[in-house]
């Protein structure tokens, strides 16, 4: 038996949002109290995954960014223009309600996240994240991402290594 595919939407108003629980109290706050000022005051944009009941299944937030050119691996930074930053996309935050964990959803919305910014008229070199602990590190290398040299919690995955015939 196979199930539809969440549908992956930006958050609005009519989203039920006080019974996600994600299991972190910081990232199940922000998403109850805080997000939808954000998103009002354009400091970030959050997308939501919905079950086919229209339960929120998992969310991320997206916003602009820059990473300093020197931060960069030297084998990266020397291909790109001599600008002191490059312009990035930074997701903030992605929760997976625990009742919905185990199921690759948080793989799907970071795939959705990617898909975005490679996407987006407006150019950006990478997406970037602030990975909380070695857990979540370990999530993104897997897909891809690479720690800054000197800072290990801090990733970004090319943003030409999402559509490679695009660049």
């Amino acid at each position: 038996m196979s199930r539809a595919p969440f549908l992956v939407t930006p958050l609005d108003a009519v989203h039920e949002r006080t019974l996600f629980n994600s299991g972190s109290e910081s990232l199940d706050r922000y998403f109850r109290e805080q997000v939808t000022q954000d998103i009002r005051r354009r400091v970030a944009a959050c997308f939501v995954a919905l079950s086919d009941d229209q339960r929120i299944a998992g969310y991320y937030t997206l916003a602009s960014a820059s990473l300093m050119l020197t931060d960069l691996p030297a084998t990266l930074s020397k291909k790109l223009p001599r600008y002191p930053t490059v312009p990035a996309v930074r997701m903030g935050r992605l929760a997976i309600d625990q009742a919905f964990k185990g199921q690759g959803l948080g793989g799907a919305l970071l795939a959705d996240a990617l898909d975005r910014a490679a996407r987006s008229e407006i150019a950006a070199y990478a997406l970037m994240v602030d990975a909380k602990d070695e857990l979540a590190v370990a999530f993104y290398r897997h897909h891809g991402f690479i720690s800054l040299p000197d800072s290990p919690l801090t990733l970004f995955l090319p943003l030409a290594t999402v559509f490679p015939s695009r660049k």
